[in-house]
């Protein structure tokens, strides 16, 4: 379920249906383009599923602007799980996996 959605669209959280809760956060000091090339494909309180779009993003004028895409993906309760396990690779594709949590 997507939990939160900035008002920005820079941001946003999920919860998996097993409890993860996820915090993706769309490049660096990004919040200070308040909303401007960003745009949400979905809402708060959606039920979303592998493949949705969540959100679309001007990568090109957002690098312009001076800011890193460097998007964070942070497990916030990740206290409650064995490990959180990131991929090795330096760029990932889509439907690839970013993320395995050690229940």
């Amino acid at each position: 379920m997507l939990t939160t959605f900035f008002p920005t669209g820079h941001a946003l959280g999920i919860i998996s249906d097993n409890g993860v809760e996820i915090l993706i956060h769309v490049g660096m000091d990004t919040v200070q383009l308040d909303g401007k090339y960003f745009t949400p494909k979905a809402k708060q309180g959606d039920t979303v599923k592998v493949g949705d779009v969540l959100l679309e993003f001007d990568i090109k004028a957002i690098k312009e602007a001076g800011y890193s895409l460097i998007t964070p993906v942070i497990i916030t309760n990740s206290d409650k799980y064995l490990d959180v396990i990131e991929t090795d690779k330096k760029t990932i594709n889509y439907k690839e996996d970013l993320l395995t949590i050690i229940i």
